[in-house]
């Protein structure tokens, strides 16, 4: 099965909080999308790896998605190493994506979050030698963006996820080891902050910029081509 869109993320539910919106909107547009997560989040101080597993498979049910893997590196101990970098290169083999969603690596609180940017990254570049030693046949994504809401970056885009922010919400619940209603858990992504009221703040103030009601937040590094100057959104003025 080839996907159209395959985001690469350190933890069982990190794609959820950073993209989580973008991935289901695209589903909802017929787009084939999938998930590849690096590690079982098991060194998370809440749940044990085997129900986070169960949450992550319930997320992707309500993110609609065609395909969930994970890698099974250590939490918190992955390394930017070649067996590392040809594992994920496989999977982006396997499936084909056209674009990959990688973590923006700057700022990350979390090492996993920048160390898992960097092999997303090398791995799309291996995967696409002919003579590197993989299984599948050769293949580069065409595009590579990273989810950088949340970041102190100037966005490039933004994704409008008004239709989709209580299916996002949900996606996010489903991670019932992590995130279960209580003041410790939901503070757990970002100490102090309880994790709904830091998205819908985020998520909120990216839609007033592009003159919607919720928005999520990409980084490139390539210029922007557009077909039609013309039909751009929101207004200058």
């Amino acid at each position: 099965m080839k996907l159209d869109i395959l985001a690469i993320a350190a933890h069982p539910d990190d794609v959820e909080i950073t993209c989580g919106g973008t991935m289901i909107k695209m589903a909802e547009m017929g787009k084939k999308t999938g998930v590849l997560d690096l590690t079982e989040g098991e060194m998370g101080t809440l749940g044990t790896p085997a129900e986070r597993l169960k949450d992550a498979d319930r997320a992707a049910e309500i993110m609609g998605l065609s395909a969930r893997e994970n890698l099974h590196l250590p939490d918190s101990a992955m390394e930017c190493k070649h067996v590392n970098i040809a594992k994920i290169a496989a999977v982006i083999r396997k499936y084909k994506p056209q674009t990959v969603i990688l973590p923006y690596k700057y700022g990350q609180r979390h090492p996993d979050h920048r160390i898992a940017s960097i092999l997303g990254y090398d791995a799309c570049f291996l995967a696409g030698l002919v003579k590197a030693k993989l299984e599948g046949e050769p293949h580069r994504p065409h595009k590579i963006i990273y989810a950088s809401s949340f970041m102190k970056v100037e966005q490039s885009f933004f994704v409008d996820i008004s239709d989709y922010w209580e299916r996002k919400k949900e996606s996010i619940s489903a991670y019932r080891s992590q995130f279960n209603g209580s003041k410790f858990a939901n503070q757990i992504y970002k100490p102090g902050i309880d994790i709904f009221e830091l998205l819908e703040t985020y998520q909120r103030l990216y839609g007033i910029e592009v003159n919607c009601q919720f928005a999520e937040g990409f980084y490139i590094s390539e210029p922007i081509l557009l077909d039609d100057p013309t039909a751009q959104s929101p207004r200058s003025i």
